[in-house]
């Protein structure tokens, strides 16, 4: 699992070019998963994201 934090003024997510989510400046985080990741490995990762500030 990789995961790149990045800090924005301003994302959005399009899918088939109409906007499903958006936020203002905020953190955006971008994952990577893979078959071999664990239950343990992602709750670890939510666990550490959720303390950033």
């Amino acid at each position: 699992m990789k995961a790149v934090i990045q800090r924005v003024s301003s994302a959005s997510v399009e899918v088939d070019g109409e906007v499903v989510g958006s936020i203002e400046k905020g953190i955006l985080v971008l994952v990577a998963f893979s078959a071999t990741d664990t239950k343990a490995d992602i709750d670890r990762l939510v666990s550490r994201l959720i303390k950033l500030r």
